[in-house]
């Protein structure tokens, strides 16, 4: 009759979830569930072991010391660098001025001059480079050592007419004037000779310039004249000529006889330079030079010149800087 002791109006014992026995179990347990609950599932062997923490390849953040300069190092790092500087600068300068003194020495032509030829220990350097066989034509080499022969025999025969009026000076007092004129005569004349028309007649030959041509005309002009009164030798004028040589060979023959030969040598001169004088002129003729051309030579030697080119601009500035002032 057991079976008729339930409810038959109750619901079956397999639909009621209550009824489950891992939910009475569980309610009906001891143990608290959160305690009971362990979301890491134990297994073999590790249950009872502790995992390391994994290492992470970040570092936190650690705060660094500032690195910013102080003024102090500042400042002697801008003095090093300035020092620095001006002594690349210093150097720079002084490989300038070595290669300008080369330069220099070497000339307008780019070699190394040759004249005069010094001994190389010599203080004085050359001053030019003069190569006749190199720079001159063949037609006109003959006559530019010519004059180069005449420029050397004018010099020898000032130095024996400086000789031959300490000669007359020591028959006699009166003649120092001659002795002071001959020095001044000697050291004046061979530089300017060089200078002002030898040089000028070589320049013309090898570059066929109009201007050095007529330069040399009305310098070498001067010089045929010189060398005429130099031969004359008009007294207390410093100058060993004919009139005073036969002056001082009534006093004292020997000194006469001095005196004579640099007369020669005078009166050589000016024949010689009367002769070159023409054939340098008839070379002229057959070169083409002309005054204009000469006058183009000039004007363009002129403004193409630096010392021209600084004159003017200072000018310039002066003249614009008075205006401006005037305005003001």
């Amino acid at each position: 009759m057991s079976g008729y002791d339930n409810n038959p109006f109750a619901a079956p014992d397999s639909d009621n979830p209550f009824n489950d026995p891992s939910v009475t179990q569980m309610t009906n347990s001891s143990i608290d569930p959160v305690e009971q609950y362990s979301p890491f599932p134990a297994t073999d062997g590790l249950a009872t072991q502790t995992a390391p923490g994994t290492t992470s390849p970040y570092q936190p953040a650690v705060l660094q010391p500032s690195t910013d300069p102080s003024p102090q190092v500042t400042a002697a790092a801008a003095q090093a660098n300035l020092l620095r500087q001006q002594e690349e600068l210093e150097r720079k300068a002084a490989e300038l001025d070595r290669r300008e003194q080369e330069l220099q020495s070497r000339g307008a032509t780019g070699k190394a001059n040759n004249w005069p030829p010094l001994p190389k220990s010599f203080p004085i350097k050359p001053c030019f480079y003069q190569d006749f066989a190199e720079e001159i034509p063949p037609e006109y080499q003959r006559v530019c050592k010519m004059m180069y022969y005449l420029w050397m025999l004018n010099c020898v025969t000032l130095f024996l007419n400086l000789l031959a009026s300490l000669a007359f000076f020591t028959t006699g007092a009166s003649h120092g004037v001659d002795f002071g004129l001959s020095i001044l005569w000697l050291v004046l004349f061979a530089p300017c000779s060089f200078l002002c028309w030898y040089r000028p007649v070589y320049k013309a030959f090898k570059t066929d310039s109009s201007f050095s041509f007529f330069f040399f005309f009305f310098v070498f002009f001067c010089q045929v004249v010189i060398f005429i009164i130099q031969s004359v030798g008009i007294p207390s004028w410093g100058n060993s000529g004919w009139i005073t040589a036969f002056t001082a060979i009534s006093a004292n023959k020997a000194v006469g006889a001095i005196m004579i030969i640099v007369a020669i040598l005078f009166t050589m001169c000016a024949v010689l330079s009367v002769i070159l004088l023409k054939m340098v002129h008839s070379m002229y003729r057959r070169t083409g030079a002309s005054f204009q051309k000469a006058q183009q030579e000039f004007s363009q030697g002129v403004f193409t010149s630096k010392t021209f080119q600084t004159a003017a601009a200072s000018a310039a500035s002066s003249a614009a800087q008075g205006a401006f002032q005037a305005n003001n």
